[in-house]
């Protein structure tokens, strides 16, 4: 904590592409979401200001950074991850769903998937889940959401598993997305911190516990994925609920 005092900023390891998450806004530069409210949130309790640099990074670069003092978000925990890493959290909990090009038929469920040509983001949970539910899949690769959004409507592939808050501000922005299927997995995200450092794990959990007491947590989700999913803010997860947290 008083390293990131002396740099006066908060590095913080995300997307400048993900909808409703971390999207920087064209015309004020500013990046917006839930994510990026809680690294602001996360900072101003550091710091007392929102001072916070985003570092955009592809997913497969991630644990690499981390070395480098740089926190991460919109990161699920796993048990083989949290080898490298260590994860506050989880702080907010999602799941895989599956878009395709609208009018599209005959895919349900995952299972459907099988024989078909599959796009997912690279080293995401996605493939690992298709891999599981329908191995007959063929699945390609890419590293950001809008390259993969652009391969689906190129037919590269029939259908796009990712995360369902992502997906639905893709199928918001663009009509010619829809979502088939309610989400299939449960993926805690974590907050991503360089293996070790317990004293700071147990300082960003500490925050985060009183962000939910106080309904700020609440307040961020209304203001970003609660503009699109319909109902009150969720329950936030336990704190050091799931394996590898």
């Amino acid at each position: 904590m008083e390293k990131i005092k002396q740099r006066g900023e908060l590095i913080v390891g995300g997307s400048l592409d993900a909808p409703l998450l971390s999207q920087q806004n064209p015309v004020s530069g500013e990046v917006e979401g839930f994510d990026a409210e809680m690294g602001k949130a996360l900072a101003t309790y550091i710091l007392g200001e929102p001072k916070v640099k985003i570092v955009n990074s592809a997913s497969e670069t991630r644990e690499a950074l981390l070395a480098n003092g740089t926190v991460f978000q919109t990161y699920t925990i796993t048990e083989e991850r949290a080898k490298q890493v260590a994860f506050a959290g989880p702080y907010y909990t999602s799941g895989l769903t599956i878009a395709v090009k609208k009018g599209t038929t005959g895919i349900a469920k995952p299972e459907d998937l099988n024989g078909k040509k599959v796009l997912a983001g690279a080293n995401t949970p996605a493939i690992p889940a298709i891999k599981k539910l329908a191995p007959q899949a063929e699945i390609l690769t890419f590293g950001s959401d809008p390259e993969c959004i652009q391969a689906l409507k190129q037919d590269r592939g029939v259908a796009y598993v990712q995360d369902e808050a992502i997906l639905i501000a893709d199928a918001k922005k663009d009509p010619s997305i829809e979502i088939v299927t309610k989400p299939f997995t449960e993926d805690p995200y974590g907050i991503g911190l360089k293996h070790g450092d317990d004293q700071f794990k147990k300082f960003v959990n500490d925050w985060l516990k009183k962000i939910q007491d106080a309904g700020v947590w609440q307040g961020i989700w209304k203001n970003s994925i609660g503009t699109v999913v319909t109902g009150e803010a969720p329950q936030p997860p336990g704190i050091g609920s799931v394996p590898g947290s």
